[in-house]
């Protein structure tokens, strides 16, 4: 393998030749022998955009020269367009400021810089500390970077995966507004509803967490940018945080603006805390969602049998004809995945130490880790379970019919004791509530006509 010699800080370190990276790359590279975790390329593209607009607004600023600032803008144009992902190849396990990663960026862009100012016949040097990493610390940068990666996401992926869920939801309840069933409450029979009720409590469900993770976005929309190492924001401009932050709104469409105070979003990270638990809070409403379904379609003949899932693979080595809930597991065991990630998130945002939190790639990688996931979960899930579920109207008024709980609609006539005599005497004899009315005397069948019927038992009576 081919080599080239460069030196740092701390002395000489050996490169492969055709890597844009640098020393302290190659440094990380050599001391953290951990895990397989990197960054995704989504991070490192978010990372270059965040790059671009602070050379632009050192340019803007008067701190760097338009030719190398353009030079750089480029680089991060190539490294955004996915030409240089394999010079990325650092593990999330490193040093808990992000130094490596960040100075990984510098020098890529630095190296392929200077590369592209040759090749058009320019004397140019531009230096990963001196030019690209100009107003910038890796503690201000990665913290900002962070929020930036998570906004992006959230906003192009995990957003609209939860609202075309939410109405993959809402179209199944109208379309079943009005087919009649049993509710059940403790696992037990209760009184009726629609089928087109229960799925709205789904939506409503995923309302409330598309809501509860559009306010945690809000939050993080404050950047720590122009802070550099503590947050006094030694070595800026001081117009930098402004200058940046809007040159980020103007690349991205997302308005992210400087941060009230630089020092809490350096050193602490409850921002992104909260972030990570709204994803807890989806989390648990997936987890609520997916079980009701699969308890639904138990069976198909000896459970519940209300419910219809589309049958999409075999379900089993041994037993012919058989399918599983598998859309339904692959999504509660990617919201138990996501509520252990907000664990790991919470106990490593309580760990900063003065100045500065060293969890930042820790929290950064579970964020993205749970985004992902619940981002393609919520949509394998509508696309491959919800969107092909079918009622069972058969089976439902089956167990409507037979159930003993529809006697809740005599309390106002023959009262709640008379009510709970007739409910058990009609279970003790297996007989239907209207026959045991009958046998006992305690209704004539007219007035039970009227009165017991499912239809008229799903709301509140106008008087």
């Amino acid at each position: 393998m081919d080599v080239r010699t460069e030196s740092d800080s701390m002395g000489l370190v050996t490169i492969p030749s055709d890597r844009y990276y640098g020393a302290q790359t190659q440094r990380s590279i050599n001391m953290f022998k951990i895990g397989h975790d990197h960054f995704p390329a989504e991070f490192i593209h978010s990372f270059a955009l965040l790059k671009k607009a602070a050379a632009l607004a050192n340019q803007e600023l008067g701190l760097l020269a338009p030719e190398k600032a353009l030079l750089i803008a480029s680089v991060c144009d190539e490294i955004m367009a996915g030409k240089f992902d394999d010079h990325f190849p650092l593990v999330v396990w490193q040093t808990g400021s992000g130094t490596q990663t960040h100075m990984n960026l510098n020098e890529v862009i630095a190296h392929r810089a200077a590369e592209k100012a040759k090749e058009a016949g320019s004397k140019i040097k531009v230096d990963a500390h001196d030019d690209v990493n100009i107003s910038q610390s890796s503690n201000d940068v990665f913290s900002a970077i962070m929020h930036i990666v998570v906004a992006q996401i959230w906003t192009s992926k995990l957003l609209p995966s939860i609202a075309a869920l939410r109405k993959a939801f809402e179209a199944k309840s109208e379309k079943y507004a009005s087919v009649l069933k049993i509710g059940r409450t403790h696992m037990m029979d209760a009184t009726p509803m629609t089928f087109g009720q229960e799925l709205s409590g789904y939506a409503a469900q995923l309302d409330f967490a598309e809501q509860t993770i559009s306010q945690a976005l809000v939050g993080i929309l404050p950047l720590p940018l122009g802070g550099t190492a503590i947050g006094t924001g030694l070595n800026t401009h001081i117009r930098f945080a402004e200058v940046v932050t809007g040159k980020l709104e103007q690349l991205t469409g997302i308005p992210f603006r400087p941060a009230d105070n630089k020092f809490a979003l350096i050193a602490a990270h409850d921002t992104l805390v909260n972030a990570h638990s709204s994803l807890k809070t989806l989390s648990v409403a997936c987890i609520k969602i997916a079980n009701d379904l699969r308890l639904m379609a138990s069976g198909p003949r000896a459970g519940l049998g209300e419910l219809k899932l589309p049958a999409n693979e075999p379900g089993s080595s041994i037993m012919p004809g058989k399918v599983n809930p598998t859309q339904v597991e692959a999504l509660t065991m990617v919201a138990i995945q996501v509520i252990g990630n907000d664990f790991a998130v919470s106990f490593a945002g309580s760990q900063g130490q003065l100045e500065l939190n060293t969890y930042k790639p820790l929290i950064i990688h579970n964020l993205m880790h749970s985004t992902e996931l619940l981002a393609d979960a919520c949509k394998s899930f509508r696309v491959n379970c919800v969107e092909g579920m079918e009622a069972d109207e058969a089976r439902m008024r089956e167990h409507l019919d037979r159930s003993l709980m529809l006697v809740t609609a005599l309390n106002p006539v023959i009262g709640y004791d008379q009510a709970a005599k007739l409910a058990k005497y009609a279970l003790d004899k297996n007989l239907s509530l209207r026959d045991a009315a009958k046998e006992l005397g305690v209704i004539s069948m007219d007035e039970f006509d009227k009165v017991v019927r499912p239809e008229t038992m799903i709301g509140p009576k106008m008087n």
